[in-house]
């Protein structure tokens, strides 16, 4: 069974709780007792020794997992010092060669040949800003030719705007979700308290049915898309209103109803999950730590991986010319 199955149904539980962890405990221990043996039916000392059992075993578990998270951060924190001491110790190192060489002052010609050498650089350089320019204006251009086509797009006409969790807030009921999962609320309009035996949910690969027993069906149709039953869960909250967590076949959709008889949410107005750096493709991850390095250079006081490339194109051309005097060139 996985360890994650019934964290719908407990975070439920968890919402309605206002004192926190303590009233949900409270509550644990209040069904134990009421509902069942667990405090008798082994014994005075049974009851105790179980809950101090898996205290224990999941207490370790916790303090585990801080412990590595810990390690990592301070792995990492160290691996980006030793990173900046090298890089630092690299510049000195040819700052203090360039410095040793043996120097010469430079005749028209050399000096004509080193500006030259120059000039192509930043026209080089002064090219891939225009560049960029372009071609932030070109995504520009192209977001507000989707904004227009999106607008224009009849396939979207009619569609209803997705709620704070990517769902839509209907008559009968609210539904969220997440790549992963559908979480639907049903609010049962009645004025007798609501028990598990009065609900009727009926889960299938693509059918769901959701209703109180003697009253039409509030939900019953097919669903957008497979649904992986044993992994979807129900629970009744404050007696009144019925909590399904339902778990998606394919995990990276965004679906645009629940049943194929509500009405359609427009999902490419739906808010994306945040992503973690690991799950990026190996362009776009590059693209993330390319400007969390320069980030990070500029709030140093740093060269940027850009400013470090042109450093090294004159230090590079400045080795390969220690007969040169460049104490007196002027650069642009």
């Amino acid at each position: 069974m996985a360890e994650d199955r019934f964290d719908g149904m407990l975070l439920g539980m968890a919402t309605q709780c206002e004192k926190g962890v303590q009233e949900l405990l409270d509550v644990i221990f209040n069904f134990l007792a009421r509902k069942t043996d667990f405090y008798t039916g082994a014994g005075e000392q049974s009851a105790e020794a179980m809950i101090m059992e898996k205290f224990r075993k999941y207490e370790k578990q916790a303090l585990e997992s801080q412990r590595k998270l810990k390690a990592e951060r301070e792995a990492e924190d160290r691996k980006r010092k030793e990173r900046i001491a090298k890089k630092k110790a690299a510049e000195e190192k040819e700052r203090n060669e360039v410095s040793e060489s043996k120097v010469t002052e430079l005749t028209d010609e050399e000096a004509e040949k080193l500006q030259k050498e120059i000039d192509r650089e930043k026209e080089a350089a002064t090219n891939n800003t225009e560049n960029m320019n372009t071609d932030n204006n070109d995504d520009k251009t192209e977001k507000e030719d989707e904004d227009e086509t999106e607008k224009e797009d009849e396939d979207d006409k009619g569609k209803i705007k997705p709620n704070s969790g990517n769902g839509a807030d209907l008559p009968n009921y609210s539904w969220t979700q997440t790549l992963g999962e559908v979480e639907i609320k049903v609010p049962f309009k009645v004025k007798f308290p609501v028990k598990a035996k009065d609900v009727i949910v009926e889960f299938s690969k693509k059918h769901l049915k959701v209703g109180l027993k003697g009253h039409p069906p509030i939900i019953d149709g097919e669903c957008y898309n497979s649904i992986k039953i044993d992994e979807s869960t129900w629970v009744i909250q404050d007696k009144k209103d019925l909590l399904i967590n339902i778990e998606k076949v394919n995990q990276m959709e965004w679906w645009s109803r629940v049943v194929k008889t509500d009405p359609e949410i427009n999902t490419k107005k739906v808010q994306p999950e945040n992503s973690k750096l690991s799950d990026l493709d190996g362009e776009t991850r590059g693209m993330v730590e390319k400007m969390m390095f320069d980030q990070r250079q500029k709030e140093m006081g740093l060269p940027t991986s850009d400013d470090q490339k042109k450093q090294d194109v004159m230090s590079k051309f400045m080795s390969q010319h220690p007969e040169m005097d460049f104490s007196k060139c002027k650069f642009n």
